[in-house]
């Protein structure tokens, strides 16, 4: 008999892989979406949020951060006993504290997938799973459910604490670097112009300018972020100020110390090559 699973905020793009996904795997899928229109074959579409979680063995929240505390508030009440309700925001804090106080009827799963709607595949994407009442049950739960992906389980305070260097600062950096190449009225000239290190620099930041502003600003909101923030901010006012003040010494010492404490994990010289092969392949 086909298992039955519900994606809420189907609509959306990481509601669209998940659809895809199941679907693929042979589970009878049912979609609800308030906000998006529900595209692709197969999926069963359902007129109210309830309606659609009553009948099913998994229940998947595609939503904003924002929302899913009080889409899970709405919900696990009328959920079936056993049925697993999973989330993958990513900023855990404020969700695992509404996982936490659901019905016992219910089974949390907390996951946050470090991929996009663009994998093509689940194999070798990484998945991070959070623990809410029993961490080895849910893992089990979800190695079965995404076999060929690598995990990692941490706690939610962690989590967030790695995401906002791992999201977090990555994002809001080629935020800042698309508004500031998106001025240039001499765009054509300047990528004549460019090298290695622009090109895969602009072809990150427009990758994420692809991404609903809803989901970066969640991201960049993550409040762990305002520490790191705060570093960046620092570093870069003190290396500026170091070159005009002409403290060459110093700003040297600033690129030798990063290199040697990156060099103590990183082949910085493997990293160029596959710098390298990523242009190219991106050319042909």
């Amino acid at each position: 008999m086909r298992k039955k699973i519900t994606i809420i905020g189907v609509g959306g793009q990481m509601g669209q892989w998940f659809a895809k996904y199941f679907l693929a795997n042979d589970f009878e899928v049912t979609g609800f979406d308030s906000e998006n229109k529900i595209q692709g074959k197969g999926i069963i579409q359902s007129d109210s949020l309830v309606g659609g979680i009553l009948k099913a063995d998994y229940v998947v929240l595609c939503t904003p951060t924002r929302r899913t505390p009080e889409i899970i508030r709405l919900i696990a009440k009328e959920m079936k006993r056993g049925t697993y309700l999973i989330e993958i925001s990513s900023e855990k804090s404020k969700v695992v504290a509404s996982l936490s106080k659901m019905p016992a009827k219910i089974n949390p799963i907390c996951i946050h997938p470090m991929f996009g709607p663009g994998a093509k595949s689940i194999k070798g994407q990484n998945i991070i799973s959070v623990p809410i009442k029993d961490a080895k049950k849910e893992l089990t739960v979800v190695k079965e459910l995404f076999d060929g992906a690598n995990f990692v389980t941490i706690d939610a305070v962690e989590h967030d604490k790695k995401i906002a260097v791992i999201l977090g600062l990555t994002h809001l950096m080629n935020l800042v670097f698309a508004n500031i190449i998106s001025k240039d009225e001499k765009m054509s000239l300047t990528e004549k112009m460019s090298g290695t290190t622009f090109r895969v620099q602009k072809i990150l930041a427009e990758s994420i300018m692809t991404e609903s502003p809803e989901l970066i600003e969640t991201i960049i909101a993550n409040p762990e972020i305002r520490r790191v923030a705060e570093e960046l901010w620092k570093d870069i006012g003190r290396l500026l100020t170091a070159v005009q003040e002409s403290k060459t010494e110093e700003v040297i010492d600033y690129i030798k110390n990063c290199q040697e404490k990156l060099s103590a994990n990183t082949n910085l010289d493997d990293s160029y090559k596959k710098l390298t092969k990523m242009v190219h392949a991106v050319e042909k």
